[in-house]
């Protein structure tokens, strides 16, 4: 090609590539004038939404409707849905249901500097018909038609409750966790500024802080820093659930949204709570936030706190091995660890773990005892892990029970100091001199701050349960299913179909047995295969 011709060549590209680009920005920069308000490409990824799905499709006339939650509502109860229903204050009352635009609906991402709402697009909102599944991994013969799907979680264009008349109420129960100040103070900002809620009180120590304390009115100041405490600014305490005096106390202060952050205990008087107001007729959404260091909550992914809890529980660890290898006798570390397993796995530093869904025997020449020994032997260090429920699972030692706390759990003798106690005798018996040590962990790892993991999930779990009392919903609690939140009716929640411990062919636990390499610590294994597989 000639120089002259070159020149041609590429000077029409660039006019070419000038003219597409001047067209392009012309298109986007084109505003079309639409007299319906509603965005189209909303009802279109609506209606996307339910082209492969068995379930009856949402009629077109609710994907349209000026009051999407009352929609919503009906199309929950409808014979056709097979959404998991979660209850809701409208059902059997006969007042009009209200048609109350969300303060949270505007025209882009931006908002105030001072707070306040209509920071959130059209699309951000949850419509008619959104579910999530409660199985993510489907194999031969299974259809998603067979599992469980859940009400999907979020904001609603439609409010059943006016934010100008909502008095909140929070409480936390039972035991300490990372992450209670971090739902708090979420709480709190998410009802104030998100929704403009002018009453929110804090609850002292329990359900007995509803009848026993002065309650504490939160204002922006008193929750300014709370996140990056641990523990809780409210305090905790177990027992004290007197229903009649609850309802009461909720009822004189003129609460209508109540807030509980607990474990399945708290969860129950939750369900008890629901079941009160809603036979007196009164208009009050009580919601449960899933709380435990145990991560043993049924149905949800994940408890907040748990990854908190596994970091600080794999520190001592970390420390335990240390320990046992700058040290230049028989050595032994034991941790009563609650998170054991996944503190375990995490750490590639502990030879032994012991959790409850596992039995186990201390004697016998297969039995915990003699490998501990055989292990001293051989390599003259030892770290143990030991769950606190662990205790249970022995086989050939009757452990007591000591007391039982004030919401009815049965505390029983240390596992940890079972174990210690009978090794150092083993060992001695043999003629072997160990140093023993036993470190318990569990108040550290209850009592620290929530890691941005968890500070995270206190977030979305907080913001997603003041959506779903906004809107009307009671009775439930709010948790990641497959990584994707959901409102999971809380007597589905207790009603034990359902289940997260250990079992023996997960791949936790499989892991597990491949980093430490234990056996059973089983005498006679075959014979325990035999017997549980003529019973199934």
């Amino acid at each position: 090609m000639s120089e002259s011709n070159s020149t041609l060549f590429y000077a029409g590209i660039t006019l070419a590539s000038g003219l597409i680009t001047d067209f392009l920005i012309n298109r986007l920069n084109k505003k079309e004038v639409i007299e319906d308000p509603k965005p189209l490409r909303s009802l279109t990824l609506r209606k996307r939404s339910f082209i492969n799905s068995k379930q009856a499709p949402v009629p077109e006339s609710l994907l349209n409707s000026e009051n999407p939650l009352l929609d919503e509502i009906k199309f929950l109860n409808s014979a056709t849905c097979d959404i998991e229903r979660v209850n809701h204050l409208s059902l059997g009352l006969d007042d009009e249901f209200p048609n109350i635009k969300s303060p949270l609906l505007g025209e882009g991402n931006l908002r105030s500097v001072f707070g306040g709402g209509g920071f959130l697009p059209d699309d951000a909102f949850v419509y008619c018909g959104s579910y999530v599944i409660n199985t993510a991994v489907f194999g031969p013969g299974k259809r998603i038609e067979q599992t469980k799907k859940w009400l999907r979680a979020g904001p609603r264009k439609s409010l059943f409750f006016d934010p100008k008349t909502v008095k909140a109420a929070i409480v936390t129960c039972g035991g300490l966790c990372p992450g209670l100040n971090v739902v708090i103070r979420e709480l709190f900002m998410s009802l104030h500024y998100n929704y403009g809620v002018q009453d929110i009180y804090g609850i002292k120590y329990g359900y007995k802080g509803f009848y026993s304390y002065d309650w504490i009115k939160f204002d922006a100041n008193y929750v300014k820093n709370i996140h990056n405490l641990g523990g809780t600014i409210l305090g905790s305490s177990r027992g004290g659930f007197d229903l009649n005096k609850i309802v009461e106390a909720i009822v004189n202060h003129g609460i209508n949204q109540v807030f509980c952050l607990g474990g399945d205990g708290t969860h129950g008087g939750v369900l008890e709570l629901f079941k009160e107001l809603r036979k007196r007729k009164l208009k009050i959404s009580i919601v449960g936030i899933p709380k435990t260091i145990d991560n043993d909550i049924a149905i949800i992914d994940e408890s907040f706190g748990f990854e908190t809890a596994v970091e600080e529980a794999i520190n001592a660890i970390r420390s335990a091995y240390k320990m046992v290898l700058d040290w230049s006798d028989q050595w032994v570390e034991m941790l009563d660890s609650l998170l054991c397993l996944l503190a375990t796995n995490a750490s590639r530093d502990a030879h032994v773990c012991l959790i409850p869904e596992f039995r186990f025997e201390l004697y016998g020449e297969r039995g915990l005892l003699e490998y501990c020994y055989q292990r001293l032997k051989k390599k003259g260090t030892l770290v143990l892990v030991i769950a606190e429920g662990a205790g249970d699972a022995m086989l050939d030692y009757k452990v007591n029970v000591v007391e039982t706390d004030a919401s009815g759990n049965k505390k029983s003798q240390d596992v940890g100091v079972i174990v210690k106690d009978e090794l150092t005798k083993y060992c001695k018996n043999k003629a072997m001199s160990i140093t023993l040590k036993h470190i318990d962990p569990t108040y550290m790892i209850r009592t620290v701050p929530a890691n941005p993991h968890d500070k995270i999930m206190c977030t979305q779990l907080a913001q997603n349960a003041v959506h779903g009392a906004m809107a009307g919903f009671s009775g439930f609690t709010v948790g990641h299913v497959n990584n994707r939140l959901a409102y999971i009716p809380i007597e589905e929640l207790l009603s034990g179909k359902y289940s997260n411990r250990v079992v023996a062919d997960s791949r936790e636990w499989q892991r597990l047995l491949a980093s430490t390499g234990q056996p059973s610590f089983l005498n006679n294994e075959e014979q325990m295969i035999q017997q549980k597989q003529q019973q199934i």
